[in-house]
């Protein structure tokens, strides 16, 4: 099962994406990973709007295990990066969600553009690593 919606680089794009996501995850009465989904989709395509500035293709594709797997492509071939930030730093901090949240997640190069692609599963629950004090204490490390 898939679902693709092609969005402006726009704001606006960022809470359509995370309504697009919710959408299709309700309708595959997935929504106990509505959360995570939407937290992941919203900072990608926040990163697509700010940096990349050209039209974004999300795509939610379902397969068997629900395991549901999102992609957002730009036409930008600049690839995002993890990065080290001050604890109080206000952004830049997508991909290490990724890291912590998604089943797991790679950046694919396409053409002149590239394509952020990330899964997460029913089966398992993606918050369980990052709740208490371990987030606390790496977040001071940084």
């Amino acid at each position: 099962m898939d679902h693709e919606l092609t969005l402006p680089p726009e704001v606006a794009s960022v809470g359509a994406s995370r309504r697009f996501v919710r959408e299709a995850l309700t309708a595959w009465h997935l929504e106990q990973l509505v959360d995570t989904a939407t937290l992941l989709t919203s900072e990608i395509v926040t990163n697509s709007v700010l940096h990349a500035r050209t039209s974004i293709v999300l795509s939610v594709h379902r397969s068997e295990g629900d395991i549901v797997t999102i992609s957002v492509h730009d036409d930008s071939a600049y690839l995002p990066r993890l990065r080290q930030h001050t604890i109080d730093a206000t952004t830049g901090r997508g991909l290490e969600l990724l890291d912590r949240l998604a089943d797991e997640w790679h950046i694919e190069s396409e053409g002149d553009g590239k394509c952020v692609v990330f899964t997460i599963s029913a089966s398992s629950d993606p918050w369980a690593a990052v709740t208490g004090a371990a987030w606390a204490e790496r977040e001071a490390d940084l």
